[in-house]
């Protein structure tokens, strides 16, 4: 795991740019750093390194290919480079290896196959910058799922990149403005997107494509080179035709594949565990791949609720991994707070990032990389609101959408809006199909969308998405959020929360072939009445007892709410949706804001704006002032 960023047409100052750059995400590489300049000074890379694979110099990067062509920075870990080794030596494009890095056996691959060939041969989470000195052409790449973050961009004239926001905004001559078209979407989600990120001119590169630009740098062209939706569209063109038996079994040999290579590592690895079905499924699977105890992290909190480490402890015991929980206090919770602008670089507001900014800082004083569960509730049905969804929409289709839109009109223009619930039902009523179903659900709170005084609408991911694409509804449903909400919410809390601390996480469960053989599963061996996750409690029970997995589970969340009430949070609230602060700002609606924060100290009426709104606030304090008024 590392941090890259780099930029071309910036002879001024650059190498002072690069090392500010480097320095800013120091946190996700501490162990060593270093740049690349090209003759021209018109290429620039920068790198920061957090060893785990080849510990010795010859890891280092930026690296140099054989031939001295190619030159490239990476962040990530390529699962299956020895394979990719072992092919470059048998065919005769390698003899020997300097190292034994990852980096090299990508690096040497990309110039003996081409870049759009190692890729698709190389399975594993990355973000990759390389630079054909021959040719002048750069390529960026992400891998497929968007396990790891790349941001890029023009910051006056000049194109940059970076693993990390913060390493952009940092350049001497950054004054890109806040790109207030995606306020709306913001405070409907509680994170920006991709494309977008919160500046102008600054974007993130999506899951699965390939960014190139060749001299003089000014202009670029992305193109997929893997794309989800076309996975699962095959997936479910082609269904797995076996029994649900022999579903269940090549599952757990796919994901035993998955782990047993995600483990390797020339430093200590182990696993987050709470109580859930996902990461008791990876660790149950990586004790079966051990003979030495695996090593499991969770932590609690006293807060009845909000406490799973009871249970995850008995799953610890039972599986025989060396556990470690730790139980943390209000007060640990409160203090990472002000942290967080700083940890994610723009406005994101999934709560949940305390907690596991908390569990990644207690797992890093043992381990330097963690293993997680995530991704099995978007492959494997397990929210259940897709249940709702598909219940909600299988009664609603029984009327006609003319009548239903009539009726949407009705409650949306006349004094019926006014009643909050009342104004979400003639919202939903709306919908076309069960997948504008979902968008409307995600927007179902009206002052969402007031609090941005732009109110632009861009395109994203939800409102883009075709009607039926899929057969299921409940299928549609995941692939919307494979598509926005696990790679920008889910994968950027998991990344940017442990690299804050210089941890390492890898996510099993989104190797491609686990991703792939997924989709090709009906429907049935996912859910089946109330019961999610069928076929992954089916390969969990053959290690854990049923019954101790089948309890109500607490999720990974904090009491937000009822601390924004004690005085001490409340006071810091107040300070930052001050109403006289918030229109000197000129970004929000003052009024609307106003009345949000008074709904919940006067009515008792909680909104989770509330916290989308403290956390651009925090976010919108650390930011030059040149940037908020360019």
């Amino acid at each position: 795991m590392c941090g890259i960023a780099g930029f071309c047409n910036l002879k001024d100052r650059w190498q002072e740019t690069i090392e500010q750059m480097n320095q800013s995400m120091f946190h996700r590489g501490p162990d060593a750093g270093g740049f690349y300049c090209n003759d021209e000074q018109s290429v620039v890379f920068g790198h920061r390194r957090l060893s785990i694979v080849d510990l010795s110099p010859n890891g280092a990067q930026p690296m140099t290919s054989h031939s001295g062509d190619l030159v490239m920075v990476f962040n990530g870990e390529i699962y299956n480079y020895k394979t990719i080794a072992d092919k470059l030596k048998q065919d005769g494009f390698v003899k020997t290896f300097r190292g034994s890095s990852d980096t090299e056996v990508l690096l040497e691959a990309m110039e003996a196959y081409g870049i759009r060939e190692t890729i698709a041969m190389s399975k594993g989470m990355f973000a990759i910058a390389v630079y054909n000195k021959r040719t002048g052409e750069i390529n960026l790449i992400r891998d497929r799922i968007g396990e790891k973050p790349l941001h890029y961009g023009m910051v006056g004239g000049s194109f940059v990149f970076a693993s990390d926001l913060k390493s952009i905004s940092a350049m001497h001559h950054f004054s890109n403005a806040i790109n207030q078209d995606v306020l709306n979407l913001y405070f409907v989600h509680g994170y920006i997107p991709a494309p977008y990120t919160i500046y102008q001119n600054i974007f993130k590169l999506e899951a699965g494509t390939i960014l190139t630009i060749q001299r003089p740098y000014r202009d670029y062209k992305v193109s997929s080179y893997w794309s989800v939706m076309e996975t699962a569209k095959k997936g479910q063109e082609n269904q797995f035709k076996g029994s649900f038996q022999e579903a269940s079994h090549e599952l757990e040999r796919l994901l035993k594949i998955s782990i047993s290579g995600q483990m390797e590592a020339d430093v200590p690895v182990g696993a987050f565990l709470s109580a859930g079905i996902d990461s008791s499924t990876i660790v149950a699977l990586m004790q079966s791949l051990n003979q030495n105890k695996v090593r499991t992290f969770t932590i609690g909190m006293q807060e009845e609720g909000f406490n799973e480490a009871v249970i995850a402890k008995e799953i610890a015991k039972h599986l025989g991994t060396q556990h470690t929980e730790l139980y943390i206090s209000e007060g640990d919770a409160k203090q990472v707070i002000p942290k967080l602008a700083d940890i994610f670089a723009e406005p994101f507001a999934d709560s949940s990032q305390i907690p596991t900014y908390l569990v990644s800082k207690m797992t890093r004083e043992h381990v330097t990389v963690s293993l997680s569960g995530d991704g099995g509730d978007e492959l494997f049905c397990g929210y259940g609101t897709y249940e709702s969804i598909s219940t909600l929409w299988n009664k609603m289709r029984k009327v006609p959408y003319p009548v239903r839109k009539l009726c949407s009109q009705i409650v949306l223009h006349t004094p019926l809006k006014n009643d909050r619930d009342t104004c979400v039902r003639g919202t939903l009523l709306g919908a076309r199909g069960p997948e504008d179903l979902y968008e409307i659900s995600n927007q179902e709170e009206p002052l969402a969308k007031q609090i941005a005084r732009n109110q632009t609408q861009v395109p994203y991911k939800y409102n883009t998405y075709p009607n039926g694409y899929l057969k299921e509804a409940n299928h549609n449903i995941m692939l919307m959020d494979m598509l926005m909400y696990h790679p920008d919410d889910i994968l950027v809390k998991v990344d940017r929360s442990a690299m804050a601390v210089s941890l390492e996480t890898r996510v099993p469960m989104l190797d491609q072939d686990v991703v792939e053989f997924a989709w090709s599963l009906p429907l049935s061996y996912k859910k089946e009445g109330e019961v999610r996750k069928r076929v992954l409690r089916d390969i969990l029970y053959r290690y854990v007892p049923r019954e101790m997995m089948e309890r109500p589970k607490t999720g990974f969340s904090i009491p937000i709410e009822k601390w924004l009430r004690e005085p001490e949070l409340k006071a810091w609230a107040e300070m930052l949706l001050d109403k006289e602060t918030i229109k000197k700002q000129g970004l929000l609606d003052a009024a609307i804001v106003e009345k949000i924060w008074k709904d919940f100290t006067e009515k008792g009426i909680w909104r989770v704006q509330i916290w989308y709104l403290l956390m651009f606030q925090e976010w919108l304090m650390t930011i030059p002032e040149r940037t908020m008024h360019s």
